[in-house]
């Protein structure tokens, strides 16, 4: 039977509330969607930027992997995993770690045994700064116009800014490059693996989202890459997200 239960897993500087449409499509479309927050993240983003969590500090690589791996293990069926950014980078894990049926990484953020670019290094600076310990970050609506919505105008971005932008533990965004739990192994046989790019994202150039996937080397696996022509990094937000989806459920019917 195939599976019909999707996990939508967000990325860092945004919470669950980003995957509404999404979930609402997904939906309409006979699937069971479940949404988590990872730890810290819970609530409204307008209220998240007043009030930061005192946990969100904490939050780390290896929290966020056992959360949604302990959800998982409560649903009645292995699930397709769908995420953006750092969701991508779970989709990986949870590939890894044989979680899922079938995973699509949009946007996302390359295991350790991948190496970033200057240019990504440079955007994301702002959060990783390691002389900033471990406190929570919470990017301007400037470094958000410039690296999430830069589609947009600056007003039109100001406004995005109140209602999608959410404080993030450094220590999440630090994790992965240290943390020998984000290296994963790309040799062996996997579920099916889908990589989406935007070719005007200022975070994971659609380049580098490539070489993520051809990292990928067993024959018998299914890998797959889909570049869309002019999406930035909040691809899956921005004007056009149904056709992203409408994308993303053509190959999950294919391969599930």
């Amino acid at each position: 039977m195939k599976t019909k239960t999707i996990v939508l897993i967000h990325g860092l500087f945004v919470n669950n509330t980003s995957w509404k449409e999404w979930k609402t499509y997904f939906e309409a479309q006979g699937y069971t969607v479940h949404t988590p927050a990872n730890p810290g993240h819970n609530g409204d983003p307008k209220n998240l930027k007043i009030n930061i969590p005192s946990e969100l500090k904490n939050v780390g690589f290896d929290d966020v992997v056992d959360h949604l791996s302990r959800f998982i293990d409560t649903l009645p069926e292995k699930p397709i995993v769908i995420g953006h950014s750092f969701g991508g980078l779970m989709v990986q894990k949870l590939i890894d770690m044989g979680k899922a049926v079938a995973g699509v990484s949009i946007d996302g953020a390359p295991p350790k045994n991948v190496m970033a670019p200057f240019s990504t290094v440079k955007v994301v600076w702002p959060v990783v700064n390691f002389f900033k310990g471990n406190s929570a970050f919470l990017g301007s609506k400037e470094w958000y116009h410039k690296a999430f919505f830069n589609n947009y105008s600056k007003a039109e971005s100001d406004k995005l800014y109140e209602t999608v932008a959410a404080p993030e533990s450094r220590k999440l965004a630090r994790d992965p490059l240290f943390k020998s739990s984000a290296k994963l192994d790309v040799n062996k046989p996997h579920e099916p693996l889908l990589f989406i790019a935007g070719s005007n994202d200022n975070i994971f150039p659609a380049a580098f989202s490539r070489k993520i996937a051809n990292a990928y080397k067993d024959k018998n696996s299914i890998v797959d890459f889909k570049e869309f022509e002019g999406r930035s990094h909040f691809i899956a937000g921005e004007k056009g997200w149904e056709e992203v989806a409408g994308y993303v459920l053509s190959w999950l019917k294919k391969v599930n």
